[in-house]
């Protein structure tokens, strides 16, 4: 596994994740509450989760190959 790849998949990954994790939840609570809220905690801790699960997974997979 290449330690550069991997981080750049998990910036990446990461930042993507965060975004739209934020617009969902945003908009969500938007429309079902009134309010425009989102949780910093659940946003960074998702793409935190995501943004090391996915590039480690892909690098596994494609070792295999």
């Amino acid at each position: 596994m290449n330690i550069k790849k991997l981080l750049i998949g998990f910036v990446i990954t990461f930042a993507v994740v965060l975004v739209v994790n934020i617009i969902v939840v945003y908009l969500w609570n938007l429309i079902m509450h009134g309010q425009g809220t989102f949780y910093w905690g659940l946003s960074f801790t998702l793409a935190v989760v995501v943004g090391i699960v996915l590039p480690v997974t892909r690098a596994m997979l494609s070792k295999e190959k």
